[in-house]
């Protein structure tokens, strides 16, 4: 992902930004997440906060939301996972609502939305991937 993207999405000012904890407070648990990608062909793993509580066996602090990644070239099978959702894109203050395709080529971070409600359920990290499944780990500072 190039992660270049000159224009577009919604600016969000500070308060909005501190608005959209609220939106995933409703968000799946990690138990939930893999019940609904049971099944599905592409590798994914829990990521970040959540990651860390499940490799200790239990949870050490409240998470905002849940993140998995999946290989960037998969993104179209989780995507069509969820027909009756929305996928946002976010980055650096900026919100793309129902991201369009110049949206997720520059942006790896993808928010599950319940168009409903307008809450967001899943946080997907869309990763560079060489399509070898291994046991590194990996880091992303962006």
């Amino acid at each position: 992902m190039s992660e270049q993207l000159s224009s577009g999405g919604i600016e969000l000012p500070p308060d909005e930004i501190e608005a959209l904890h609220a939106r995933w407070s409703s968000c799946w648990t990690s138990s939930e997440v893999a019940q609904q990608l049971a099944g599905i062909g592409t590798p994914w793993y829990v990521a970040a906060g959540w990651a860390l509580g499940l490799f200790r066996g239990r949870q050490t602090r409240a998470h905002g939301g849940i993140e998995i990644a999946i290989p960037a070239a998969s993104f179209p099978e989780v995507r069509y996972r969820f027909p009756g959702y929305v996928f946002d894109t976010a980055r650096s203050g900026r919100l793309w609502e129902d991201a369009t395709p110049e949206a997720l080529a520059a942006v790896h971070q993808t928010w599950l939305r319940d168009p409903a409600t307008g809450n967001y359920l899943l946080d997907v990290f869309r990763k560079p991937h060489d399509g070898v499944v291994s046991a590194d780990w990996s880091c992303r500072i962006t």
